[in-house]
């Protein structure tokens, strides 16, 4: 793994319990595991008792949901480049590919008609950057039309569901409030055909938070839980490294959560992950998932013992070659205790 003082990134994993999994709050990163079930009760669980405590802003989208994020996003400083367009095309084509599906991914042809498409519906914005001026899917998907190519033609059909169909959430404008200092993304009404676009879109409106905090000399810190589920689909995977080393660079500072130790570690892209994160958290583990990090991280036996039946706020931070063992749990007669629990007899509304 990698240092860099400006820009830690963590990595955390952590088996799904019976009980209350504590946060662990360290110099530059806060890593919160829930235990098995709590997504039941989602205004009361999780981390709306804490962004709401903190003024934040918590956006839910679901397909009936009137809160709305604009995929196709842009600001003047997403890229380093002159013009951000190739850095916006390359999402595009990843979202693209997720509607298309198959396993192939999309053809030559069709990266370019899509290639295509985005410049031409960016260029109103980019002569005159206001919001009236921003695209939506349903110009992207007019774009690929207006070039009576059955390539384009094809990815046109495949957005019809997401632009005029059921699934249309994501073809409005943003309306929501996305520069307040702290933001959490709710997606579980997703349900299985969205969550993939929505991780990917959530991903894209980070990386634009990002651009727009480095450009005035603000680091952003960027906390994905349920991490594995990102590194699942191909495409998502690919555009998550991707997005985890851009980060670094950007004055980002991302963390990934994770309960799933076996699916985190299966994916092709743990590697990249792996390297640009400066520090690892492992809490309590199973048996079987103990075994694999013991080996991926090269753990002894007398440091697998505090990740075996250990206590809520305990466990082990590995940075560089180094590995700690650590204690931290949250007292119980705190606030902080009293928002981030789980256990059902203690969650209160706040």
């Amino acid at each position: 793994m990698s240092t860099n003082t400006v820009t830690n990134s963590t990595l955390s994993a952590a088996r799904k319990r019976d009980e209350m999994l504590e946060p662990y709050e360290w110099k530059r990163s806060r890593t919160v595991l829930r235990r098995e079930g709590a997504s039941n009760r989602p205004d009361l669980v999780d981390y709306y008792p804490l962004v709401k405590r903190l003024h934040g802003q918590v956006i839910k989208l679901s397909p009936t949901s009137k809160d709305y994020v604009n995929p196709l996003d842009i600001n003047l400083n997403y890229s380093e480049d002159d013009s951000p367009l190739a850095l916006k095309s390359d999402f595009v084509l990843s979202f693209c590919e997720l509607v298309m599906g198959g396993k192939t991914g999309l053809e030559a042809i069709e990266r370019t008609v899509i290639d295509r498409a985005v410049k031409a519906i960016y260029r109103p914005y980019l002569a005159n950057p206001c919001p009236e001026n921003m695209p939506i899917l349903s110009d992207l998907h007019q774009a690929l039309l207006d070039q009576h190519l059955p390539e384009a033609d094809r990815v046109a059909q495949a957005l019809d569901l997401y632009v005029s169909g059921s699934l249309n959430v994501f073809n409005h404008k943003t309306n929501v409030d996305i520069h307040n200092r702290l933001v959490a993304f709710d997606i579980k009404e997703l349900g299985k055909q969205l969550k993939k676009l929505g991780m990917l879109i959530i991903q894209d409106q980070i990386w634009g938070r990002v651009t727009q905090n480095r450009s005035q000399g603000r680091a952003t810190w960027y906390f994905a839980d349920e991490f594995h589920l990102l590194l699942k689909e191909e495409q998502t995977a690919a555009y998550s490294a991707e997005i985890w080393k851009r980060f670094r660079k950007w004055g980002g500072v991302p963390t990934g959560a994770t309960q799933n130790v076996k699916d985190l570690l299966s994916s092709p892209e743990i590697e990249n992950i792996l390297e640009n994160s400066d520090f690892i958290t492992l809490l309590n583990q199973a048996s079987g998932d103990r075994k694999i990090l013991s080996e991926r991280l090269n753990l002894s036996a007398d440091q697998q013992k505090y990740i075996d039946n250990s206590e809520p706020g305990e466990g082990l931070l590995i940075f560089e070659n180094v590995v700690l063992p650590f204690s931290n749990p949250i007292p119980n007669n705190t606030q902080l205790y009293k928002i981030m629990t789980t256990r059902l007899s203690e969650v209160v509304e706040l």
